[in-house]
């Protein structure tokens, strides 16, 4: 186990030295790519091998759990798709050949800070380190140093980090409300903050977890503390997009469902719950009304997030092991389908020379596979069938009906037929609309590197769409009888 964390957190480490030594931009890329197939291997592995129980490691500050080992799996997922992805598509931005190395530098650092943050055992150390996934990720959003990437990197510091201030105080709560069991002075660590927690006040106790709610709903995008999410999503470089959506999102969500196992243990955990499935599907209602009324293709994607982040709130608020199961899954079918997506984005947004949906038409006249590909890869992130977020969405929604919140299944699946309906009516007008005017056709070609990602991604989610193996089904069943922490 040790071994593999050793790799899972020096292999990036080494290859942000080694990017930077050499400072070569096609040796950066290739050493960046390497780093995250080697990252990968390691988290598979650390999966099939890892006990479905928390192990401690590292002197107590180390925590193996199954929720934290499947974060780590879709971000070493989503860190090696981006990565792939990269090497095309930052080779488009020629104005920015000279500054690759600093990027791939970044790209490592920004997976780094996300495979840390899953296997800290101490709350503060945990928001320590996504605090540091903000720091590194700002630099990657404002990369092309335009006026619209830097505001909206400066947006997203200002607003999230305002938001990790309420959950500071939330920790500061929850360790304050130790006290009065453990002493004045103990380790902070996610088992110590769950067996004090019956003897923590319940009013103390449901204030510190609204402040985590709030505070880490603000990383995750939950609404109404989104208002970050649209723009960093969409200004940053596609693959930056997709390492923010597709692996960051879940590396906070992690941070509120260990909250609510610890108000659980203190009685509270259904007004915790409850306070999670309400910000869930008031994401999904907001995510809805701006979807019908989007006119970028990258801010539709940041939308998306925002709908598909308050569909795994929803499935964690729910509980049981239906909702427990469908969250997870739903986690891996949203890394895969939102990368996918924003690897299509980027690839029109640099053939059509525009991030507006306007003057994307006639994709599959002029680009047949990638955009085939794209339009595909629409329906599934509406949790269409025959993909795998039909069958997460469905397996959600069936435990929510087994709960006292089973208002919000509805909720969910009227808001749900809606986002279909507007998502792919915008698709509908990219994909069959009238052509350009003569002389503003796309002329770019597209490699490998472009479009490779978008097959492996797809293929994968609809794989999972057909099979989901038992060996998964086993895994979730264990992380919610066992405890998710």
């Amino acid at each position: 186990m040790s071994s593999l964390i050793t790799i899972l957190w020096g292999v990036p480490t080494a290859a942000i030295i080694a990017i930077l030594l050499l400072n070569r931009p096609r040796a950066a890329e290739y050493l960046n790519l390497m780093a995250a197939i080697v990252v990968f291997g390691a988290a598979v592995t650390l999966l099939l091998i890892a006990p479905d129980r928390s192990l401690v490691l590292g002197g107590g500050y180390l925590i193996l759990a199954p929720l934290g080992n499947w974060v780590e799996l879709c971000v070493a997922i989503v860190y090696l798709l981006a990565s792939l992805y990269a090497v095309g598509y930052m080779r488009l931005l020629r104005k920015e050949e000279s500054r690759l190395p600093l990027f791939y530098a970044l790209m490592a650092g920004f997976a780094l800070t996300m495979l840390v943050a899953p296997l800290m055992n101490n709350p503060g150390l945990y928001w320590i380190v996504i605090d540091l996934t903000t720091i590194v990720s700002a630099f990657l959003v404002g990369f092309e140093r335009e006026a619209e990437s830097v505001e909206a990197a400066w947006k997203y510091i200002v607003i999230v980090s305002a938001g990790l201030s309420l959950a500071l105080l939330g920790i500061v709560l929850f360790y304050w409300g130790g006290t009065l069991h453990l002493g004045p002075v103990y380790a902070m660590t996610w088992a110590n903050l769950t067996a004090s927690a019956p003897f923590m006040p319940k009013a103390l106790l449901l204030l510190a977890f609204l402040l985590v709610l709030v505070g880490f709903g603000t990383k995750v995008g939950l609404a109404p503390m989104h208002t970050w999410l649209p723009d960093a999503h969409s200004e940053g470089p596609a693959p930056v997009s997709a390492m923010l959506s597709a692996a960051l999102l879940n590396t906070a969500m992690l941070g509120i469902v260990r909250f609510l196992g610890v108000v659980q243990g203190g009685g509270v955990g259904l007004l915790g719950r409850t306070a999670l499935v309400v910000l869930g599907a008031l994401s999904l209602f907001l995510a809805a009304f701006f979807i019908i009324r989007q006119t970028g293709a990258k801010r539709l994607m940041a939308y998306s997030s925002v709908e598909h982040m308050g569909i795994v709130a929803l499935g964690f608020g729910f509980g049981g092991v239906l909702g427990v199961a469908g969250a997870m899954y739903h986690m891996l079918n949203h890394s895969l389908a939102k990368s996918h997506m924003f690897f299509g984005s980027g690839n029109m947004m640099r053939a059509y020379g525009s991030k507006e949906m306007s003057a994307v038409r006639s994709i599959l006249s002029f680009y047949p596979i990638s955009g085939f590909l794209w339009l595909l890869g629409a329906v599934a992130i509406t949790g269409a069938p025959p993909f795998g977020l039909f069958l997460s969405e469905i397996t959600i929604m069936r435990g929510g009906l087994q709960g006292p919140n089973a208002w919000a299944v509805w909720v969910m699946g009227l808001l749900l037929i809606l986002i279909f309906i507007a998502f792919l009516n915008h698709f509908r007008a990219m994909a069959f609309g009238d052509e350009p005017e003569s002389g503003a056709e796309p002329t770019l070609k597209l490699s490998l590197w472009n479009t490779l990602p978008l097959g492996l991604t797809l293929a994968a989610v609809l794989v999972l769409g057909f099979w989901w193996p038992s060996a998964l089904w086993r895994f979730f069943a264990a992380a919610a009888h066992r405890g998710l922490p």
